[in-house]
């Protein structure tokens, strides 16, 4: 698989090419997609905006997701995850979103969710995407992992559009 500077480059050719714009909401990830991908000179021709929503009440002010829906499911699921792409589309002017949501570690595991348990969304043609991956490593190599999947995925549904 590439580097996640590599997945940056081609993910912003293919939405350049498209013009289409990008926005982000991540949590486990604090920043570093957004970072990942404006890192690219030209950046700004196909990023929108990026929100960390880091807390449960961030991601109800900031992105307008239920606070009930995050009590059933919890911050770290696939419904959160697809609510937070949603809600970053909302809350921009772009017309693609990815976010992230997990457990990057040393603590925070619960049962049948363990460390390194990372939810993507993706919101891409009007139709929301979710998976649900558990990574290995320390914090830093789920969090690594996670900005490269998440791009990775999101280079493929652009493409395909």
């Amino acid at each position: 698989m590439l580097n996640s500077l590599e997945l940056a480059e081609k993910v912003g050719v293919a939405l350049k090419s498209r013009k289409l714009l990008l926005s982000v909401a991540e949590s486990c990830t604090g920043g570093g997609i957004c970072q990942v991908l404006t890192e690219i000179v030209g950046s700004s021709e196909w990023f929108d905006c990026g929100f960390v929503p880091y807390s449960n009440s961030s991601k109800t002010e900031m992105l307008g997701i239920a606070a009930s829906l995050i009590a059933q499911h919890g911050a770290v699921s696939e419904e959160i995850a697809g609510a937070m792409a949603e809600g970053a589309i909302a809350n921009s002017e772009a017309h693609i979103s990815l976010s992230t949501t997990g457990i990057a570690g040393p603590g925070g595991a619960v049962p049948g969710k363990p460390v390194g348990t990372v939810c993507f969304g993706w919101k891409v043609g009007g139709i929301t995407h979710t998976e649900r991956k558990v990574f290995a490593g320390d914090r830093h190599a789920v969090r690594e992992q996670t900005v490269a999947h998440a791009l990775d995925k999101l280079l493929r549904f652009v493409e395909t559009n």
